[in-house]
């Protein structure tokens, strides 16, 4: 799935994923575009491989849908009943998979579009950075199901939208545009009419590409931590991590050529 003149040599090509390398780049395409790209057992086992084993080169990765659509959610036609200890060991498999994602040792960009529904909007908050088409529509109809959300929602989704706008959208079946997503915290970006999320994420993925990789893991890694610890705790990791950032020789080589003139200064785009 290239657009223009993109290279990409194909790693994997499954039943459940397509996986190619773009530059430094690694896509990841949900592949069951007849079930908009719905979870089922087979992908998440696919997606937990995928983002066990990384490639050394690679510096950013995008996931998105194959088709018209992102994800529309956790497989109902393959949801069998379970008793209590297998849909909690159901459950914990998901947040296994989920936890690859969010803490992927490089940035995981989501290239969102029409159905982007319950798991798949889980999958989609593991991501560190969203960008969402026109097309893109969120919902959480697990109320109108009788379920209630297993792959790690109820903690990253409000982290991004509040937890009464998540508890609507359970409640009520509130159905979110686009438009509406980048505004509420759904989504980061929002592409222009005709314009594609994927390559959107391909040009965001190449440009943290660029980063030094040990800010990028302190980004990643550290600072949802900081975020989330009491103040004197989180300025103290701060302290920490701006130490071992500043002292790494790829960061002195980058203020060496700010000071060099060889980088150009910050400008407004």
């Amino acid at each position: 799935m290239l657009t223009g003149n993109a290279s990409a040599a194909t790693l994997a090509d499954s039943s459940t994923l397509v996986v190619e390398t773009v530059g430094s780049v690694l896509t990841i395409g949900l592949n069951r575009p007849k079930k908009r790209n719905a979870l089922n057992d087979g992908l998440m086992a696919a997606l937990k491989d995928c983002f066990t084993d990384i490639p050394d080169d690679i510096r950013a990765v995008v996931i998105h849908g194959i088709g018209d659509h992102f994800s529309a959610g956790l497989d109902l036609s393959e949801l069998r009943e379970r008793d209590a200890t297998e849909g909690l060991v159901h459950s914990q498999t998901w947040h296994r998979v989920f936890d690859r994602v969010q803490y992927c040792r490089v940035p995981v960009i989501a290239a969102l579009k029409g159905a982007v529904i319950g798991g798949g909007l889980e999958l989609a908050c593991a991501a560190h950075i969203r960008v969402a088409e026109p097309s893109a529509y969120y919902a959480l109809p697990e109320g109108s199901r009788g379920i209630f959300v297993g792959g790690g929602g109820s903690v990253r989704l409000p982290r991004l939208i509040g937890v009464a706008r998540m508890a609507d959208m359970m409640l009520t079946g509130r159905v979110y545009s686009a438009a509406d997503g980048v505004v509420h915290g759904f989504s980061q970006y929002l592409t222009d009419d005709g314009g594609s999320a994927y390559d959107k994420a391909i040009e965001l993925g190449n440009r943290v590409a660029q980063n030094a990789p040990l800010t990028n893991f302190a980004v990643l890694q550290a600072l949802p931590m900081i975020a989330e610890a009491n103040p004197q705790t989180g300025l103290l990791m701060e302290s920490l991590m701006a130490t071992v950032a500043q002292s790494d020789q790829e960061a002195k080589n980058r203020i060496r050529a700010f000071l060099d003139h060889k980088t150009a200064k910050v400008k407004p785009t």
